[in-house]
């Protein structure tokens, strides 16, 4: 499962979402969260749904290849989904054995909540696999200009950022490849009681912690050698452009969250 995580990694292509400018795409995606809760019934839930299926449409990404690479966030929707279906005690009893009751109120917050987070999860990982890192810098740059005036470190932060971003399927692959080790020595992590588990998982956050630190200065090193000194008075090889699909996406965007409001109960 860990092979196949797929956010944080870049898959190149000449799609619609790929050719926006990474300064549209992560205005969209901050708007996007915003919009997301004015949705509050199945009508406008439904829509979301919809203009998220179009989108990824749009990217030319599988939705097959989507899903198989969130397996991991799948997992933790279910498991919200499950938090809010029984422990919700609002609305009409609608199924209730022994112990157990399930509440109208229950099952529609697990439902709504879950279609939130899913779109959200599915919008950010188009995010990435639609823009290269390097992109992602320089628009968390462009973007965060103005805080340069309160004298923070804007090309610092945006660099760490991205980094980070491109760390997840690093460590991903990495961890991955130390479990197929260790159960190649005999240890096994999935099968046994809780406490069973984490007792095999111990051997395996040792080497991870030490093979991070080891790519961290490896990078280090690296940026030193090549005479990283900051942001100042650096060259951009590609720049950004603005272009009239950026602003027709962000538009589209304005208009959904205007029709969320008006199907909003």
């Amino acid at each position: 499962m860990l092979e196949k995580m797929i956010f944080g990694r870049f898959i190149p292509g000449d799609s619609f979402i790929h050719r926006l400018d990474a300064r549209a795409k992560l205005i969209f995606v901050f708007l996007f969260i915003a919009v997301v809760f004015i949705a509050n019934n199945w009508i406008t839930y439904g829509i979301l749904v919809a203009f998220i299926f179009l989108i990824i449409r749009m990217s030319r990404i599988r939705l097959y290849f989507l899903i198989n690479g969130l397996k991991p966030v799948v997992i933790l929707i279910i498991f919200t989904f499950l938090l809010h279906l029984f422990f919700t005690r609002e609305g009409a009893i609608i199924f209730e054995w022994k112990f157990v009751k399930i509440y109208e109120e229950g099952l529609r917050q697990g439902i709504f909540i879950s279609i939130r987070f899913f779109v959200l999860v599915i919008l950010t990982s188009i995010l990435t696999l639609t823009t290269t890192p390097i992109s992602i810098t320089d628009a968390l740059e462009t973007l965060l200009n103005p805080l340069k005036k309160w004298k923070l470190p804007v090309h610092e932060l945006a660099l760490m950022m991205s980094i980070s971003l491109r760390f997840i399927p690093t460590l991903m692959d990495e961890t991955d490849k130390i479990m197929k080790a260790q159960m190649a020595r005999g240890s096994d992590m999935t099968t046994g009681s809780m406490k069973e588990r984490m007792n095999a998982i111990v051997p395996l956050l040792i080497p991870l912690f030490v093979s991070a630190f080891k790519r961290a200065e490896d990078l280090a090193t690296a940026m030193e050698v090549r005479g990283y000194k900051g942001g100042e008075g650096r060259t951009r090889y590609r720049k950004l452009e603005w272009a009239t699909k950026d602003t027709v996406i962000i538009v589209t965007l304005l208009i959904l969250a205007i029709v969320l409001v008006y199907f909003r109960s």
